[in-house]
């Protein structure tokens, strides 16, 4: 039964240059309901823009809570 868990990110594109120079291999975040989450910082590549990245996301994981998938909301 897969888990599904929303939170918001806002990341400049100075902090996630982190990532790419090797210091950071995970994102941690809060989710709506309180939770710490660690992500895998690549999974964030595909959202990354000019600014960083910034947006609400919903993180789907399996029942041994492996990353299934990332996705960005529609803004509402």
């Amino acid at each position: 039964m897969a888990q599904y868990i929303r939170f918001s990110l806002s990341i400049s594109s100075e902090a996630f240059l982190r990532h790419y120079q090797g210091v950071a291999s995970v994102v941690v975040v809060q989710a709506d309901d309180g939770r710490h989450i660690q992500i895998p910082a690549n999974s964030f590549r595909p959202f990354v823009g000019q600014q960083g990245i910034e947006g609400r996301f919903e993180l789907e994981l399996d029942q041994n809570n492996k990353l299934i998938n990332l996705e960005r909301l529609p803004l509402i």
